[in-house]
């Protein structure tokens, strides 16, 4: 079974977060919210609290197969800010394992050095933090094994590309009929 972990920090954006939980576990991913706060309880950027799965401390990395990101500020600054992530996040792009982030967050990527000489997309008030990449007006792109998504409305268009990824096409396709997603 593939495995995901979906980072929460407080001030996250909770429809981004928990749209790709959602459907990576319709899609029958083994998926965590993880929460990088200190506190399993995270309180999103709209005053909604999110009880995450296990603090970042208490996670197994070894074999989860992507790591993804939500937007949302203070949310995004949150995630980029904490050590141990920044860490996790350097090993598996060395690993050219997936790494998925949408609207404020893919500037973590281009603040670390994962853009550069690659399309990506992500709410426009992060392009100009997308440090090297050629910016895209795109709701989702994949670039190598990374893949962003332009922001709140790209979700889930993101969520069924990554089942895609992790799965399949026909397993995205169930998933996008079950919840009459028109996109």
């Amino acid at each position: 079974m593939k495995k995901a972990c979906v980072f929460l920090a407080a001030g996250f954006e909770e429809v981004e977060g928990l749209m790709i939980v959602d459907l990576l576990r319709r899609a029958g991913v083994e998926t965590y919210m993880v929460s990088v706060s200190g506190d399993r309880k995270v309180v999103g950027s709209h005053k909604i609290a999110v009880d995450a799965d296990c603090l970042f401390e208490e996670m197994d990395y070894a074999d989860i197969d992507l790591l993804m990101l939500p937007g949302g500020l203070p949310g995004t600054d949150n995630l980029m800010a904490h050590q141990g992530l920044e860490k996790l996040l350097r090993e598996f792009y060395a690993q050219g394992r997936y790494l998925a982030a949408i609207c404020a967050a893919p500037s973590v990527f281009g603040k670390f050095g994962f853009l550069e000489g690659r399309r990506a997309c992500s709410h426009p008030c992060r392009e100009d933090a997308l440090t090297g990449a050629e910016v895209v007006k795109e709701p989702v792109v994949m670039d190598g094994h990374i893949i962003t998504g332009r922001g709140l409305g790209a979700a889930i268009p993101l969520g069924l590309k990554l089942i895609s990824l992790l799965i399949d096409d026909k397993t995205a396709e169930d998933v996008k009929n079950a919840i009459v997603y028109q996109g």
